[in-house]
């Protein structure tokens, strides 16, 4: 998997400019060979075979593959104390795991993902893939500011920077005065870190009276969390930085899934290491490209802990036609609209909190720190939301107007009534990872 020449000066394999004929038909090889290793070696999937009547022989089209069920997060977790310590999902033998990283546990107990060596350098490479894609190249100097103790994102990103040829600083996701002080004695041209910890960074160098716009910085990239695909939030963090942002999608599951190009016209998925679903939440059934639905994943070449059709929660309108770059893989416009079980139904009214987080970035005089609040206070007699309460720190401008404005403009974007409180800058929490901004306190 590894490369050793980049296809272009542009794009770093051949695979992104192949005919949807190319895709699907190597698509469809590859899952008829990972099929037979999956119900050859994982006692999960080989139970699963077995209840479908599924025999990997049977695999004559793509479609053939929903008449598997989908495999969700809770159905992994719920399966490994039956089988410890790596449960019935590993394919591999015990002794060729070369990676383990963990869940961050917030929902229970943090669960594990293995890789071989093999997995390990494909990830390596479609991180390179995807660093490439947004022009960073042998000479860039490249901070991560991530963690890398336990969780999955420092390692892998780090791996591909080294097989790019950058200059790494493996900065981690603390000790911000030194990030900003790393970044300007050294000259760092590219950095990666969340959306949050990125707009933290630009207030911790303000307070230092660091101009980030004079810094060597030409590329923020940024993922971990949907704010790389709100347009309101990127131009906030390029109005900071001076440098062009990039968003990209992954999750421990499947890294790298997904990731934006120069071109910024989506979310590029690779179809070459995942085979993609987007499936209606309500029915799980396809839905058309242009319509919003749940991004389902199966990967097309994995060892260690292969999955197939991965429920990832996530919502995402997929564009199946090449993108102005000529790369021709399909595209998530966009980016992540927000989790399935994140959606707000307010007054019959469907809002992801992306969306209002979309509204309140574009208003001036609004900071970057907020929350949205529900409690008991925003249910009616039947338990249905009929709105949302909603706390901002105010950057400029007075706050009881600047109240109003949010107001006005949130009921007039998304029909749905907030009542807002402006607080003074520095009161809310900074994320020095993923921002929570759905803050919940309900009774019972």
């Amino acid at each position: 998997m590894t490369t050793g020449t980049p296809y272009s000066d542009t794009i770093w394999s051949e695979r992104e400019v192949w005919s949807r004929d190319q895709t699907s038909a190597f698509q469809l090889e590859q899952l008829k060979a990972q099929m037979a290793y999956v119900g050859g070696n994982s006692a999960y999937y080989q139970g699963m075979f077995a209840s479908a009547g599924f025999d990997p022989r049977d695999l004559k089209s793509l479609d053939d593959l929903r008449q598997l069920p989908l495999t969700r997060k809770r159905d992994y977790v719920a399966a490994i104390p039956g089988a410890l310590p790596w449960g019935p999902f590993l394919a591999c033998d015990p002794a060729d795991i070369r990676r383990v990283h963990f869940s961050s546990g917030t929902t229970g107990k943090p669960a594990h993902m293995c890789w071989t060596e093999a997995d390990v350098d494909r990830w390596a490479d479609l991180f390179a893939r995807y660093f490439y894609a947004m022009g960073v190249r042998k000479g860039d100097v490249m901070q991560l500011m991530v963690g890398f103790a336990w969780f999955v994102g420092g390692l892998g990103l780090a791996n591909a920077a080294l097989r790019l040829g950058a200059a790494l600083i493996p900065a981690g996701n603390g000790d911000s005065q030194r990030q900003i002080t790393t970044m300007m004695d050294y000259g760092v041209t590219a950095a990666f870190a969340t959306s949050s910890f990125a707009a933290h960074l630009a207030e911790v160098a303000a307070e230092m009276g660091v101009d980030l716009r004079k810094s060597p910085l030409k590329r923020m990239l940024v993922g971990g969390e949907p704010g790389g695909g709100i347009d309101a939030t990127r131009r906030r963090i390029e109005d900071a930085w001076g440098a062009d942002t990039y968003d990209c999608y992954g999750m421990i599951e499947f890294q790298p899934a997904a990731w934006e190009t120069e071109a910024k016209n989506g979310l590029v998925l690779a179809e070459d290491f995942v085979f993609a679903e987007v499936l209606d939440p309500a029915t799980d059934q396809p839905v058309e490209d242009g319509t919003p639905g749940v991004l389902v994943l199966t990967h097309l070449d994995k060892q260690a802990c292969p999955l197939v059709r991965w429920w990832t929660g996530d919502m995402v309108v997929r564009d199946s036609r090449p993108g102005t770059d000529g790369r021709t893989f399909a595209r998530l416009i966009g980016g992540v609209q927000g989790r399935a079980d994140d959606m707000l139904v307010i007054r019959g009214v469907n809002v992801f909190p992306s969306s209002i987080e979309q509204v309140i970035r574009a208003i001036p005089g609004v900071g970057m720190e907020y929350q949205i609040i529900l409690d008991d206070s925003l249910l009616d007699a039947a338990g249905f939301l009929t709105g949302i309460k909603l706390r901002a720190e105010i950057e400029a401008g007075d706050a009881g107007a600047l109240a109003d404005v949010v107001a006005d403009t949130i009921r007039q974007k998304l029909s749905i009534r907030a009542k807002v409180e402006m607080l003074p800058a520095g009161s809310l929490p900074r994320a020095m990872h993923k921002a929570q901004r759905i803050v919940k306190s309900f009774a019972g």
